[in-house]
């Protein structure tokens, strides 16, 4: 008896490695992406079949040579009646209340990763976050690994009172209006890591892609497992946050970072490009909604004319980048505490995920009829002693505004706009008088008879800047110049 005892002991190991397994990313309380090809994936023994079973679909896939399977569930409509899912190999795997619906992936350095209970109204928030039809997923701690990795960490969780205090307080209002507005289950996964830069969150193939990035491309290429890599070597926190979750099929991600890439200008830009491209190909998805949020106002406000100091010119670089396809950009120079000015962390998250939201359901969603964003500069015409500057996204038209805190932006009638600057052949910048002419800014100056460039809220902190469009949204800084 002691014999047959000792035996099993020793192939009860052998016996559970050939258990099949799945990801975290895959499990109890999961939203599983609509209208989308569906990946599910594990590991097992070796030439084991493998049949996932899920809302009337059954598919097989058989465990390579390296232990892995892969198969894809045809797309669902969205659902919120919760399901079953069964894997069956060697065992058995059956996983519970499962919705269909959108997934989002929530990202980037400590201003997502700011959670609901650090943020305004904290207290009131969080006891009304009863939402059943909100799973929230949080890639727990903070790790770097010089290779892709396979296995990670988390768990889904239903969102209530209970669950949501530690969670991105941008990703969960981001969610959240989603799911109001939608009706329909909404999945949030966080993977973020406060001050972090970009680069770490780059995958290889996104360094590939953008040729000014060859050399990171190189270093990158040439990780092994030994390789010591930290929280800022490039990839490093993708191989080991992000890779994991992949291919879990998602409808976009949302990316607040920048700051600590603050210094920088046109080379944000293509990491903006690497990071999306480079996800894109990750998740298997190349219409992969990618949604960011420009850098808030911060330190002391801005007083010259022509500004160009602090991260005037990344955020610069956040707008340029707009010139990829799905994506979106929410800015929020007027949501710093006036009164904080040195907190890199404002409070009010629920205007941050909400006007990243407006994007996705606009764009994403096709509710053409819902204004993306603020006024975003599109034009400028020299008229005599005017510059004309023009705006997409003007929505039911401009006008002079002021926020504050959580109320909703209110329009100042007679209001005078400011942080408009207007500047000469000389290159020397005045302050600009301002006037909304139809949907159009019109400048001039007693000092510049001949303009020939102008600037808005091109600073640091842009604390006066007030020009809106009438939904309330704010106009990002812009410059018509490359001086």
């Amino acid at each position: 008896m002691r014999f047959i005892t000792a035996l099993l002991c020793l192939l009860l190991p052998t016996l559970s490695a050939f258990a099949v397994s799945l990801p975290p990313v895959i499990g109890n309380h999961m939203v599983l992406q609509c209208d989308l090809p569906i990946p599910i994936w594990g590991w097992g023994e070796k030439g084991e079949k493998i049949t996932v079973s899920f809302a009337g679909q059954s598919k097989s896939a058989t465990v390579g040579k390296n232990g892995k399977w892969m198969l894809k569930l045809d797309k669902l409509k969205a659902n919120a009646k919760p399901s079953n899912l069964t894997v069956k190999g060697n065992n058995e795997i059956k996983l519970e209340n499962i919705l269909i619906g959108e997934v989002w992936i929530c990202s980037g350095q400590s201003n997502m990763e700011w959670k609901v209970a650090q943020c305004a109204n904290a207290k009131e928030e969080i006891a009304t976050a009863n939402h059943s039809g909100i799973r929230l997923f949080d890639v727990p701690g903070h790790t770097v690994h010089p290779l892709p990795q396979d296995k990670g960490k988390g768990e889904w969780k239903v969102c209530s009172p209970s669950t949501i205090s530690n969670f991105s307080a941008t990703g969960y209002y981001f969610g959240r209006r989603l799911h109001q507005e939608l009706n329909i289950p909404i999945g949030l996964v966080g993977s973020n890591w406060g001050g972090t830069r970009i680069e770490p969150w780059t995958t290889l193939d996104g360094f590939k892609s953008v040729p000014e990035l060859s050399e990171q491309a190189k270093n990158v290429s040439a990780y092994t497992k030994d390789t010591k890599v930290r929280g800022s070597t490039p990839s490093a926190i993708y191989n080991s946050m992000v890779h994991p979750l992949t291919p879990f099929a998602l409808r976009g991600a949302i990316w607040y970072q920048g700051e600590s890439n603050g210094n920088e200008s046109i080379t944000y830009y293509q990491k903006k490009h690497a990071l999306v491209k480079g996800w894109r190909k990750a998740f298997q998805n190349p219409s992969l909604g990618f949604y960011w949020v420009q850098l808030c106002n911060f330190k002391q406000p801005g007083t010259t004319p022509g500004g160009g100091d602090g991260w005037a010119k990344i955020r610069e670089a956040q707008t340029q980048a707009l010139d990829l396809k799905h994506t979106g950009m929410a800015v929020i120079i007027d949501l710093a505490d006036a009164h904080n000015p040195n907190d890199i962390h404002p409070k009010n998250k629920q205007d941050v995920g909400g006007r990243l939201a407006q994007w996705a359901l606009h764009q994403t969603y096709d509710k053409k009829n819902m204004v993306p964003s603020g006024p975003l500069y599109s034009g400028y015409k020299i008229k005599g002693n005017q510059i004309h500057l023009s705006f997409k996204n003007v929505g039911k038209g401009l006008m002079v505004g002021k926020k504050e805190k959580l109320e909703p932006t209110k329009e100042i009638k007679g209001g005078t706009l400011k942080h408009f600057s207007i500047a000469g052949a000389d290159k020397k910048w005045y302050w600009a008088d301002a006037k909304i002419i139809g949907n159009q800014v019109v400048l001039t100056s007693k000092e510049v008879t001949a303009p020939v460039a102008a600037r808005y809220a091109f600073t640091m902190n842009p604390a006066d800047a007030n020009l809106y469009n009438k939904e309330g949204l704010p106009a990002g800084p812009f410059r018509t110049d490359d001086w």
